[in-house]
């Protein structure tokens, strides 16, 4: 009998706008290298950027926060009031909480520096498409504090379960966590539990989105 053929992956569609042209082309020559994506447009300008996503439905957008005539704020509210679900990811040179909040309470799914490696730029486009946010380790670490703090002064938190959240959220594993609180194993799972039902939450992207919605992470 032939051999079956394998299912043929589509690629991911990525819109890529960003003023600076040595920045568009570095990014473009870095994803066109890479199959598993396909840039179906880019641009210089903000205002161009609507149209583009419209006339080519991408997956993603590359946006980029300064560019003339046009903010990516703006953009990204324009996408949004329009109820455009295309994931949005915002690119900049500023690392600092207040422009990540804003993109984030925009409606951004997510925020990658534009000294990053090339790899995180990659992860942060899969990270998205499944459904997370991504956001720069720093940043993201002082939302989760911000947030834990407000847990633990305002919620029927334990302080044993906050500890155990935050130890989980940084990635820890179970067994690590169970040996650095000299508990037991089946003792940290039945915190996560606890804690999981009482905060209604699952993981670090809805923690991040918890925060920011509720105004835990602004400066």
């Amino acid at each position: 009998m032939p051999a079956k053929n394998s299912p043929t992956v589509k690629p991911i569609r990525i819109v890529l706008a960003d003023d600076h042209h040595l920045v568009r082309a570095g990014l473009m020559a870095l994803l066109s290298d890479n199959p598993e994506f396909d840039i179906v447009g880019n641009t210089s300008l903000g205002v161009e950027v609507v149209e583009i996503i419209n006339e080519t439905q991408p997956d993603v957008v590359l946006l980029d926060i300064a560019m003339p005539g046009m903010t990516g704020f703006q953009v990204l509210a324009s996408l949004r009031e329009q109820g455009c679900r295309t994931k949005v990811i915002m690119l900049s040179m500023h690392a600092d909480q207040e422009h990540v909040n804003s993109a984030m309470s925009l409606g951004a799914d997510g925020y990658v520096v534009k000294n990053s490696a090339p790899e995180e730029l990659v992860l942060a486009i899969k990270k998205v498409l499944l459904g997370g946010i991504w956001l720069p380790a720093s940043i993201s670490h002082q939302m989760l504090e911000i947030y834990l703090e407000h847990v633990r002064k305002s919620s029927d938190l334990t302080g044993r379960q906050a500890t155990v959240l935050k130890m989980t959220v940084d990635g820890m594993r179970t067994k690590e966590i169970a040996f650095a609180l000299d508990i037991s194993v089946k003792t940290v799972e039945t915190y996560r539990t606890q804690m999981m039902q009482k905060l209604g939450l699952q993981d670090i992207p809805s923690l991040v989105r918890y925060a920011i919605r509720n105004g835990l992470a602004e400066l």
